[in-house]
């Protein structure tokens, strides 16, 4: 009778603690999944351990965010039939940042500006821009991801996404 009791006892204990196991193969501190044109995927914030996958065109290092980030996220064709480009370097940025006009033989270019925001779309830095080179200092500000817009004739040209390390 008493091994009959130790018995079922043990079937019932296994029975609930088989029925509460879960695996986890990463503790992280947030994640999600994002699609787009070329597919879909999971990531993750915070994973202790990570794996590299490489292809032919591309390598993912999953759980690892890569800082490195170079965009231009607007561009107006033709504004104020303007014939120059405009370059940012570098970017990530710790101190000092290059901005250039390229070909600044246009009659505009002395009316270009640039305007510095912050995240939340608060103006930081208003300046004009006197040459086909200006420098940038951006070593008071913290560590944070700002936006650069260059104006010509109070109309914006072009405008880059800057990260501060």
């Amino acid at each position: 009778m008493r091994h009959k009791k130790v018995k079922l006892s043990a079937v019932l204990l296994l029975g609930m603690g088989l029925t509460g196991l879960q695996a986890q193969t990463a503790i992280i501190a947030s994640g999600g999944n994002a699609s787009g044109s070329g597919g879909s995927m999971s990531y993750s914030v915070g994973q202790i351990v990570y794996y590299t996958n490489s292809g032919t065109s591309a390598s993912v290092a999953e759980g690892v965010q890569q800082p490195y980030e170079i965009s231009v996220f607007t561009e107006v064709e033709n504004a104020g039939a303007a014939n120059f480009s405009i370059s940012v370097s570098p970017n990530p940025v710790t101190d000092l940042i290059n901005l250039k006009i390229i070909d600044s033989s246009s009659p505009n270019i002395h009316s270009l500006s640039y305007q510095l925001y912050n995240s939340s779309g608060t103006l930081i830095m208003n300046r004009e821009i006197e040459t086909s080179e200006a420098i940038i200092s951006l070593g008071n500000l913290v560590p944070a991801t700002y936006f650069l817009a260059v104006s010509l004739s109070n109309k914006e040209v072009k405008s880059f996404k800057i990260i501060k390390n």
